[in-house]
């Protein structure tokens, strides 16, 4: 798991004009791009890709550490937020 100390980023599912993203599953989608099956077929999720819900939105927080672990999955998941018009912004945890 990423560690707490490392800034991630959340890609949040509004575009900067303030329209709800759609297809409502797509942090799922993308996040799956890096998802792998386990041993008892269960799909898991990269520890630096996570779909997760923040404030009735989908969301996706995305470890900035893939930019070095997999630059391509990183040019892909930044370029689809900004083709996209998704707000991308740090994570603040409260």
């Amino acid at each position: 798991m990423p560690e707490p100390s490392t800034k991630q980023l959340i890609i949040r599912g509004v575009t900067s004009t303030g329209q709800t993203f759609r297809p409502s599953d797509w942090a799922e989608r993308l996040a799956g791009v890096l998802s792998v099956f386990s041993v008892d077929s269960r799909l898991n999720y990269s520890p630096y890709l996570q779909p997760v819900s923040c404030d009735r939105l989908k969301c996706l927080v995305v470890d900035p550490r893939l930019e070095q672990l997999d630059p391509r999955a990183w040019a892909f998941i930044m370029g689809f937020a900004r083709d996209n018009d998704l707000r991308v912004e740090p994570l603040t945890r409260a």
